[in-house]
């Protein structure tokens, strides 16, 4: 059984080595900026439509699931 496509990449190649959506040339930093500067995800996903709800919304509960896990662990 194949593995599960991650959610975020990076690569050299593609942006200088930035996370990006997997499948994209979309900055994971970018949808942070959004949410920071106040914006709304559904703007995000306007602006950037290679990034669909479920995968914004996936990135989103792992970046929650690692900041739980590391409050936990200090």
């Amino acid at each position: 059984m194949a593995a599960p496509n991650p959610l975020i990449t990076h690569s050299d190649a593609v942006l200088s080595g930035a996370a990006v959506f997997n499948g994209t040339r979309v900055p994971v930093q970018t949808l942070i900026d959004y949410l920071e500067e106040g914006g709304r995800l559904a703007d995000f996903l306007e602006d950037f439509p290679t990034v669909s709800r479920d995968h914004a919304v996936a990135v989103l509960e792992l970046a929650k699931q690692s900041l739980i896990a590391h409050a936990r662990a200090a």
